[in-house]
């Protein structure tokens, strides 16, 4: 098995005991364990926990961001609905492809230190900027109520982020179905009422 090949098997073990139990509950043993290996044969593919922490929270945030560029680059010409609509889908999608990395991204980063986590925390806020933005240019235009969109695109992520906490891949809804649903959730919330 090349390194590359064992490097992501044990971001995906990784991920599933992280998701399942939490980063601090999980050793390195545990990890080893899942993966039938010693611990410190573990040690010859990765520093520390914290490195594999990095590996899979730097992953998932990359997908977030290229899935989030596709999407804005494809809506490009469309409106702030369909830019936010765009966003959202692009989101269930990254949630709904690995959802135990996502939910780890999405829980677990915290646990990181030092320049790691405000490396993190840069890269979420400017994620969450393209949320922000639209909703900004949506309320501007008179397409979304007026609303503040830091706290609305707290809201919508909010309710995105949660999908990796219940999704199952043989549950009731394809991820396609989800998104439709998330879509008309995120636009019903920030809609102009002409009513």
């Amino acid at each position: 098995m090349d390194t590359r090949t064992r490097r992501r098997e044990i971001d995906d073990v990784a991920s599933e005991l992280f998701h399942a139990n939490g980063f601090a509950a999980t050793s390195v043993r545990d990890i080893a364990k899942a993966l039938d290996i010693q611990a410190a044969s573990l040690y010859a593919h990765v520093a520390s926990k914290d490195d594999v922490l990095w590996s899979i929270v730097d992953g998932a945030a990359t997908d977030f961001e290229h899935a989030a560029d596709r999407a804005l680059g494809d809506a490009a010409e469309g409106d702030a609905v369909e830019r936010l609509a765009a966003l959202v889908e692009a989101h269930v999608e990254v949630v709904t492809a690995d959802p135990e990395r996502s939910s780890v991204f999405v829980t677990e980063w915290r646990h990181l230190s030092g320049s790691l986590r405000a490396a993190v925390e840069s890269r979420r806020d400017a994620y969450e900027a393209r949320f922000r933005g639209t909703i900004a240019e949506g309320v501007g235009t008179g397409a979304f109520r007026a609303t503040d969109p830091a706290i609305a695109a707290t809201f919508v992520l909010t309710a995105l982020n949660g999908i990796a906490t219940w999704y199952r891949p043989d549950g009731r809804l394809t991820p396609d179905r989800i998104a439709d649903h998330y879509v008309d959730l995120a636009l019903s919330a920030v809609a102009e009422d002409h009513g």
